[in-house]
């Protein structure tokens, strides 16, 4: 079964994961494997092998990493001082009048909260799970339960817990007959976070209290801003207590099979495998009522259901033949998957639900007038003939292909056909071969094309629309037809790979080299319409990703007993836009935060201005002519003029960052020594670029707080900074422009898990029938490092402005095998 997230299962419950890549690798799954397919096969049982009962548990905190520093009261107090703005001024006399003065500087209110301290704690998590496993002289049996609960790192109802039953069964009933299931059932209640209490972290100002005694919210007592003179009520506390999203999930995953054997030693068999994925999700968002101040309130109760349900299900079909032929070994496979994918939701909101207790948390019981409901469902379904032959000669020359033919409801060009190749060469068999060091080498090459279902399917209609205009100084009436339906076909994910596998002294060094070219064909783009307006999707875009690969492994031991392995590797990427229908380019993002689609650049890059420093003093603005037609002073940004006509308008504007990362790397090495084991593994990226969103958006307003390294570092006079603005001119529209102030690089390293344990022999300690216990600390993502002013350089899409910090995990864990 296919699944694009694997939250129903237990770590402790996976047997084995393997990464298959390159397209011909992964050709045999189909349009689920365009890109790539990560195989997870869960535990299983083996013949005759007495029961086995296993336990693994941990019990750990988690505690939030990187977190962001913001201005303290006397930065925020300086740089509002520093604005130019009155009103901005007058709101630190305010809270001064109302909260008192600092003792250490008495120009200060006598407040300094740090909301992210507020928001954030620290947070337990822990995981139990108990398998028993065997097996007789024809069956194999594994059962498994876990139980994980883990609370969340946001102050609020914001936590995970979930319950897993899973039994496997293999059984040999016959020497041609085989049959076996694989059954798991999960039921998860989820609590979501308000995310939007980050953002109203970073924008609340450090001289509010959390709590202020003279509010008029007599319950929780939260301060609000606008009683010191701003705008908004800014304080986050009502994100955290004035709110509830619960989801209960409930999973089924089914898959069973029977296998033939018509061919003597499995020569020739035949497989037929049903797989069955059944998903409901019940939600519920409540929204509840608060008055902090006249304009800081929340006047109806608002509560939000959906219920919604998907059943997924594959039916594959396999034939195989596999023989030798002296030097001479041949596989071949036909086979069909039949794949039906069903969903269907039902919504509804109403307002003024009781909110006493949880018994009134029903629509039924709100205002029935507000009430309404939604409903919708969706089906898409698909048939595909796939073949796959490989042939060996001595084991030296590999050959292989891969052809599918997959149909699917979703687009018009109802199938597509999908051929992949392969070759290999184990150079080291060779007669000639004589190289002491290397035991192992095989150089490999393969071409293949897959399908992309992973685009929504096709959609629109031909519509005729009224046009009432003048003519002559006559009022006439006409129609115009519009037709807006997307004819769809398939994308085509086009790879070429090139690689070595090698083994060298004695098999202790291990590498692996591959170059890749996927090309993205037939990728599904808008496609502006001149003179009607809009856009339609069509299958017109061509999109590159290429790169170098590399992996290498060393392990071995010394006298004494100490065995170590150690291993790195690292990749490259540069993603290229290779065709958009010959448009000038696509927009992405919005218009104050411009990302850009053009031939020659990396996919949706972001788009903006260059800036060339800050004006310093007077005697810069007067040698400049843009400054001085703008009215520019010390303290204001200096942009590049990339076209030189003197203006500096949208047609300076550039690329100044991909979100991409260009390069990728990673490493682990591991220890052992009578007993003891301790093994870590880090990572990291570079190349790619992130947009500080929160700190862009005082385009739309200006009179919240800013992170501490923006206000050390904010321009005050000639030779102070020459990257920021002056606090007076972050509010001017000149300064506000996207431009490379907001990009900041992303590159980060981070040890991603140490862990330390200690194994008990139980036989020798205890006596015969005492099991082996293993003691283990563990502690996940302990140090990240990197120059990016937020919580995490890992952002998927590049664009920063409410991001769930990072948390480290210290756990400390036990298991007991029988």
């Amino acid at each position: 079964m296919f699944f694009d997230n694997i939250d129903f299962l237990s770590p402790a419950d996976i047997k084995s994961l393997n990464v298959l890549k390159d397209a011909s690798a992964a050709a045999i799954y189909g349009v689920r494997a365009a890109n790539g397919v990560v195989i997870i096969e869960t535990r299983s049982g083996r013949l005759n092998t007495p029961a086995r009962i296993t336990y693994d548990g941990y019990y750990g905190i988690q505690r939030a990493q990187n977190v962001l520093k913001m201005a303290n009261a006397e930065q925020f107090t300086r740089m509002a001082n520093e604005s130019g703005s009155a009103p901005e001024a007058q709101s630190i006399l305010e809270a001064i009048q109302r909260y008192g003065r600092s003792r250490v500087n008495p120009d200060v209110p006598d407040v300094d909260t740090d909301w992210y301290e507020t928001i954030l704690r620290d947070a337990p998590v822990q995981s139990h799970s108990i398998d028993v496993s065997g097996g007789g002289s024809q069956a194999t049996y594994s059962v498994g339960v876990n139980y994980f609960d883990q609370e969340g790192i946001l102050d609020m109802r914001n936590e995970y817990q979930r319950f897993n039953l899973r039994t496997k069964l293999d059984y040999q009933a016959t020497d041609w007959f085989k049959i076996g299931g694989n059954v798991i059932w999960s039921n998860a209640t989820r609590y979501n976070p308000d995310n939007s209490a980050w953002f109203r972290a970073y924008s609340a100002v450090p001289i509010l209290p959390v709590f202020d005694p003279m509010s008029l919210d007599t319950v929780t007592m939260l301060a609000n801003a606008q009683d010191i003179g701003y705008r908004g009520g800014q304080n986050p506390l009502v994100s955290t207590i004035y709110g509830e999203d619960q989801e209960r999930i409930r999973k089924l995953l089914g898959n069973f099979f029977v296998e033939f054997s018509i061919l003597p030693d499995d020569r020739l068999t035949f497989k037929s495998a049903y797989n069955s994925s059944f998903s409901s999700i019940n939600g519920r968002n409540l929204d509840f009522p608060y008055f902090i101040g006249n304009d800081f309130q929340r006047e109806n109760s608002t509560i939000n259901k959906n219920t919604s349900t998907t059943l997924n299900q594959i039916w594959d079909n396999l034939l195989t033949y596999k023989d030798q032929f002296g030097k001479h070994g041949l596989t071949v496979l036909l086979g069909t998957a039949y794949r039906d994918e069903f969903n269907e939701a039902l919504r509804g909101n109403a307002q003024n639900f009781p909110t006493g207790q949880e018994a009134g948390f029903f629509i039924s019981q709100a205002e029935a007038e507000t009430s309404r409901a939604f409903d919708n469902a969706g089906r898409e379904y698909g048939f595909s003939y796939f073949s796959r032959l490989a042939y060996n000669f001595d084991n030296k020359y590999l050959l292989y292909g891969t052809f599918r033919a997959d149909g699917t409801n979703k687009y018009q060009e109802t199938f597509g056909y999908f051929p992949t190749f392969g070759a290999g060469w184990v150079v080291s068999e060779e007669n000639f071969f004589r190289v002491p060091v290397v035991d192992y080498l095989k150089v490999r090459a393969s071409w293949g094309q897959l399908g992309n279902d992973a685009v929504r399917a096709s959609d629109g209609a031909a519509t005729t629309n009224t046009i009432t205009t003048s003519l002559g100084n006559e009022q006439v009436t006409g129609t115009q037809t519009s037709n807006l339906f997307e004819f769809l076909e398939w994308e085509v994910v086009e790879e070429t790979n090139v690689g070595l596998t090698a083994e060298l002294l004695n098999n202790k060094l291990s590498l692996d080299v591959d170059y890749y070219t996927r090309d993205t064909k037939n990728a599904t783009i808008p496609i502006l319409r001149p003179a009607i307006g809009g856009s339609v999707r069509r299958n017109a875009g061509v999109i590159r990703n290429s790169g170098l690969e590399v992996a290498v492994g060393f392990n071995g031991s010394l006298t004494g007993g100490l065995n170590y392995s150690i291993g790195a590797n690292a990749a490259s990427l540069k993603n290229e836009v290779l065709d958009v229908f010959n448009q000038p380019f696509i927009d992405g993002g919005s218009a104050e935060f411009r990302q850009r689609t053009v031939v020659g650049q990396p996919i949706f890059s972001f788009f903006g201005w260059q800036t060339d420093g800050v004006y310093q003093n007077q005697a810069e603005i007067e040698a400049d002519p843009i400054a001085l037609s703008n009215n520019l002073v010390p303290g204001d940004l200096r942009y590049v003029d990339e076209n030189g006509d003197g203006v500096i308008d949208g047609d300076d504007r550039g690329f100044i960052g991909s979100y991409l990362p260009t390069f990728n790397w990673g490493g682990s090495i591991a220890l052992d020594y009578r007993g003891f084991d301790v093994s870590a593994t880090f990572f990291g990226q570079s190349g790619n670029q992130i947009l500080n969103r929160r700190r862009g958006e005082v385009i739309f307003t200006q009179d919240t707080n800013v992170d501490a390294e923006l206000a050390e570092n904010t321009w005050r006079g000639a030779g102070t900074s020459n990257v920021y603005p002056s606090s007076e001119g972050r509010r001017k529209a000149w300064n506000q422009r996207l431009s490379n102030q907001w990009i900041e690089d992303g590159t980060f390293w981070r040890i991603q898990n140490v862990q330390l344990g200690y194994l008990l022999n139980g036989a020798k300690l205890f006596g015969e029938g005492a099991p082996n216990i293993r003691l283990y600390m563990t502690a996940d993502r302990p140090l990240t490092v990197f120059d990016y002013n937020g919580f995490t350089p890992e952002i998927g899409d590049g664009v920063d402005r409410q991001t769930y910090p990072i948390a480290a995990t210290y756990t400390a864990g036990l298991n007991v095998r029988f």
